[in-house]
Order: structure tokens, then C-alpha cells, then sequence
């Protein structure tokens, strides 16, 4: 297989990535598209400089194949929420959740609410979206500073962004990074837990300004109201997703777990909320696992809350996966990815050196860009190689990725999450920053981390140890 030379790769290599920032940050495409068209120039570069399409084809498949679990999971995390939202099981959870609010108590409580609500259906952005939105209701009514509140909300949204097996973020990360599900999750823990135990505490001393006043606001009654008039809502509608939440803690495969969840929310579904013929009722049933759940309650806020989730929803995000494998296949076929990995390897002598470098590039990256899809897509792959290395588990990689990527999105203004959360709660990144520590504070656990060995994890041990050999 030919390979380019150094002036041709580099060429290669700078020309992908100023169309990436170009597309990205000048004309805001779809980051899908950008990824495609920087693959196809790439790719047509590549072979007018003799690199052979077959062998850029082998590579395109090859990475397709590793991808396809991801795939896999994302397709099964749509049809999931479908079934969920039509079971009852999501609407139950935000009744609950919207009941135990008390005055004293509304900050870290909508952290809580927020951070379960995200656990489980897997959206920090739905989350906000819905939820948060009937909380900065609330809040108006309780005298709650809505900087306050919009800090606690993205708090407990981006947490579960970051844990739930059921984010795209939290798979595409580890998908990158060639790491279980299941170990990446527990692995982020040690800079997520601390970040979101500080941001409680600190909600808790600002709730003590707040020791009177009531709930109040037409918003809550009303989304309460819709809840009840909508569904038939029964605790036994919480029983999928413990379930499924103990099978990942067994260490059951993913793929299986979310089958289960997704048979016993269907079967939910069949007995408490469907009505007509029995093949009526499984039609509903088929339609949300496809299209997610679509019937409108005529109230608008419910409607955003509940009309979500479905195979189709998911699309969009497996669409990412496949541009940037056509983005960086042609790349590491004409032997881009293996000169930038020389470099680094010639610069980074230790394995605590590939983890800071990888940390700060990432992290420039994504401020860069603002899109961790992106930076997730393009660094992950370039950077695993140098963890085995140095006997590095690829899970402190995939740590790294969402610390200095997904957690960090809230607070960088030009990011398309930092876009939205504004948009959406009508509360500006400066205002509200200082009262979401969690979204900086996993940049300082995991820098720490580096810089101390502490729980780090080796390829030998797959254990997180407190010494790592240079």
C-alpha cells in the first residue's frame, strides 16, 4: 500500500481540517456534511497523488465494521425512548419529579430532577429542553434567580449526558475510543461524582436564601394536569428502567439490556396506555419504536417534553459516525494519521505526557470547533494508538474526550450546545457559568489525575492504579 510523503500528508492534513473549521464555524453547516465533504476532497487528493481507492475502500470498511456496534446501539437507544415515553415510564418519572419541589430545596432539587430525567432517557438537550424549561417557570414563581436555576438545570442535564448508556455522546465517545460501554461509564465517574457532589453542596447553600415561598405558576399545574389526563400513570411504569439499570451494573451486554428494556416498555405500553383492536395497539407500539411518540396532549410544553425518541431520531447521529469514518479513512490510508502519530510519539516520551497532550489538543480543539462530534470523530482514533503504547487503558481517553468536550460544551458560547442551552432558557453563558461547576471542575479532577497518576488504568490490569511507569 503507497503511502504519501511528509509535505503531501501534511498538505492533506491541513487542508481537511481548514475545511472542517471553515464549514464548522464560518458557514455552520450540518457538522454530517462537513465531515463528508472534507472525506470526498480528501479522498479525490488522495488518489490524484496515487493512493489506489480500493485500499481506501478496504479502510472505509474496516472502519465501518468497528463502528457498527455503536450503530447498533444508538438504533436500539431510539427505539428505547419510544417505547419508554409511550409506556408512561418518562411521563411518570417527570410527575414525580415536578411533585417533591419545595422552595428551600428547588436548586438542588432541579439539579436531581434534571440529572434523572437525563440518566435515563439519555438527552441533556431534551432534558433542558423540556423539564428545564417548566423549571425556570418554577423558579420565576419562587423568586429564584434564574441564572441560579438555569446553572443547577444544565448541572443535572449535562451529568446524565455524560453517564447514561443511553447518550450519543457517552457511546460515540467510547465507540472512538474502543472501549466497553459499560467501562467507560464507571470510569468517568471519578471526575463526574466530584464535579456534581460540589454543585449540590453549593445549591444547597444558596437554598437557605430561600426558606419561604411556595410553588406556584400555571406552567406546572398545567404540565401535572396533561400528565394525569394522558397517561394511566402507576409506579409499576418505573419498573424498565431499573431493570435495565441493573442488568448494565451485572455487566450483561448492552445490546441484550436495551432488547429487554425495550420489549418490557412495549409490553407496558400494550397493557396501561394503548386502546382499539390488538392490532391497533401494536401498531401504535411499532409506530413510536420507529418514529418515536407523536401524540400531541394539545399543550405545547408537554408536546416538546414527550414527542421525541424512535429509530428515525437516532439517524441523524449514525449519519455523523459514517462521515467521519469517509473523513478519516482516506487520511489513514495515505499514511496522514501514521505521520501525526510519529510526531507526537517523538515529542511525548511517557505515558503522562500522551495523556496531557491529548487533553490539551482536544480540549483546543474542541474550542475551536464546538462540536465534540467533530473532535470526538477525528482525534479519538488518531490519539488510541499512543495509549497502548505506553500501556494506557483506552478509557482514559475516552475520559479525557468528554471532560474537555461534552462536560465542557455548556460554558463555551460558540458551541452548538452553548447555543442552544442560551436559546432555550433565555439566560446568557456569563450569567449562569459560575453556578454549573461541574462543567469546569472535570477539566480540574482529570488534569489532576494526569499530573498525580492518580486512578489511572493500564492495559495489564485493566485497574486504575497510582503509579504509571514512563
Amino acid at each position: 500500500m503507497s503511502k504519501l510523503n511528509v509535505a503531501k500528508a501534511l498538505t492533506l492534513l491541513f487542508l481537511s481540517f481548514f475545511i472542517i473549521f471553515t464549514g464548522v464555524l464560518v458557514v455552520k453547516a450540518p457538522s454530517v456534511i462537513v465531515l463528508i465533504f472534507a472525506g470526498m476532497v480528501t479522498i479525490a487528493l488522495s488518489m490524484a497523488w496515487g493512493i489506489k481507492w480500493d485500499d481506501i475502500q478496504n479502510d472505509i470498511y474496516d472502519n465501518l465494521r468497528s463502528m457498527f456496534p455503536a450503530i447498533l446501539i444508538l438504533l436500539s437507544v431510539g427505539m428505547l425512548v419510544g417505547a419508554w415515553i409511550l409506556a408512561g415510564t418518562v411521563p411518570l418519572m417527570v410527575y414525580y419529579g415536578l411533585k417533591i419541589l419545595t422552595p428551600s430545596t428547588f436548586l438542588i432539587s432541579a439539579a436531581l430532577i434534571c440529572a434523572a430525567m437525563s440518566v435515563m432517557a439519555g438527552t441533556s438537550w431534551g432534558t433542558i429542553s423540556t423539564v428545564g424549561v417548566a423549571l425556570m417557570g418554577v423558579s420565576t414563581g419562587l423568586g429564584v434567580p434564574l441564572h441560579m436555576t438555569a446553572g443547577a438545570i444544565v448541572v443535572g442535564a449535562i451529568f446524565g449526558d455524560k453517564l447514561s448508556p443511553l447518550s450519543d455522546t457517552t457511546v460515540l465517545a467510547a465507540a472512538v475510543s474502543d472501549v466497553e460501554l459499560v467501562d467507560h461509564i464507571k470510569y468517568m465517574l471519578y471526575t463526574t461524582i466530584p464535579g456534581f457532589v460540589i454543585s449540590l453542596g453549593l445549591y444547597t447553600i444558596l437554598g437557605f436564601r430561600f426558606s419561604s415561598g411556595s410553588v406556584s405558576g400555571e406552567s406546572l399545574d398545567l404540565i401535572l394536569s396533561t400528565l394525569e389526563n394522558t397517561f394511566t400513570l402507576n409506579p409499576v411504569l418505573l419498573l424498565p428502567p431499573i431493570l435495565v439499570l441493573f442488568l448494565i451494573y451485572k455487566k450483561y451486554p448492552t445490546l441484550p439490556v436495551f432488547a429487554v428494556g425495550i420489549i418490557f416498555g412495549s409490553v407496558l405500553a400494550f397493557i396501561f396506555q394503548t386502546t382499539g383492536s390488538f392490532s391497533d395497539r401494536l401498531l401504535t407500539i411499532a409506530s413510536a419504536l420507529n418514529g418515536g411518540y407523536s401524540q400531541s396532549t394539545g399543550v405545547g410544553i408537554v408536546d416538546s417534553m414527550l414527542i421525541r425518541g424512535g429509530l428515525r431520531s437516532m439517524l441523524g447521529t449514525v449519519a455523523l459516525l459514517i462521515g467521519a469514518v469517509i473523513f478519516g479513512s482516506p487520511l489513514r490510508t495515505a499514511g496522514v494519521i501514521g505521520i501525526l502519530i510519529n510526531y507526537i510519539k517523538s515529542v511525548a516520551k511517557s505515558g503522562k505526557a500522551i495523556m496531557l497532550s491529548s487533553f490539551s489538543l482536544h480540549g483546543l480543539m474542541f474550542l475551536v470547533t464546538g462540536s465534540y462530534y467533530v473532535t470526538f470523530s477525528v482525534l479519538g482514533p488518531i490519539l488510541k494508538p499512543l495509549y497502548s503504547r505506553f500501556g494506557l487503558h483506552p478509557k482514559n481517553l475516552s475520559r479525557t474526550l468528554e471532560d474537555t468536550g461534552t462536560a465542557l460544551a455548556p460554558i463555551v458560547p460558540w458551541s452548538v450546545t452553548g447555543v442552544f442551552i442560551v436559546d432555550t432558557l433565555g439566560v446568557e453563558t456569563g450569567k449562569f457559568f459560575l453556578y454549573a461547576p461541574m462543567t469546569y471542575l472535570g477539566l480540574v479532577f482529570g488534569l489532576i489525575y494526569i499530573v498525580t497518576n492518580f486512578k489511572i488504568a493500564t492495559v495489564e490490569t485493566h485497574q486504575e492504579v497510582d503509579t504509571l511507569s514512563a
